[in-house]
């Protein structure tokens, strides 16, 4: 692999990392304090797993325009599903949704986060360009990269699960207190 090569391989590695930490942290809270997400916190969830998904086609298939088109397109998604959320709470007097971190909602982080994706892409796009690296890239193998593949794989494994726990088989509750199928 040459440098041109590895410049994107890092910055896709990072990249899911990235997504996989945000996964853990609202798995963190679902487990250690009780806050189920709500219908439009399991519909970010899927996004970021959607962009994790593109930032993993580039690690495993090679980089290609449609991987990063599949992460911007999910980040859009998500930061509209995040926007809606947080239109909800704007009242005055709303106390919000769930816990905050670091004083703001999870909703209103991944607001943040799905920007962010879209000017990390971005950032990807001119180190890409300033290293010469136009064409795209070839896949990335090695022991780094299996490791956060088997988090990522791990993390929507286990939030798909507690989905299914937490919604059954139909709509999920708009507040949910309690996992459907373990009552």
């Amino acid at each position: 692999m040459n440098g041109r090569q590895s410049a994107g391989a890092v910055l896709n590695l990072l990249g899911l990392l990235g997504i996989s930490l945000i996964l853990a942290v609202a798995f963190f809270y679902q487990l250690a304090l009780g806050e189920l997400p709500c219908p439009l916190c399991l519909l970010q969830r899927a996004g970021f797993i959607a962009v994790g998904m593109g930032f993993l086609f580039n690690l495993r298939l090679g980089e290609r325009p449609s991987h990063y088109a599949m992460i911007l397109m999910s980040s859009l998604v998500t930061g509209f599903i995040s926007m809606r959320q947080v239109s909800l709470h704007l009242a005055p007097g709303d106390p919000g949704y769930g816990s905050a971190l670091f004083g703001l909602h999870f909703y209103t982080w991944a607001l943040v986060a799905a920007v962010g994706i879209v000017c990390y892409v971005a950032l990807v796009f001119v180190v890409k360009d300033m290293t010469g690296a136009r064409d795209k890239d070839g896949p990335l193998g090695g022991a780094a990269s299996n490791a956060v593949f088997a988090i990522f794989a791990l993390l929507v494994a286990a939030n798909l699960l507690s989905t299914v726990l937490e919604c059954g088989a139909g709509q999920c509750d708009a507040n949910p207190v309690r996992y459907l199928l373990l009552k």
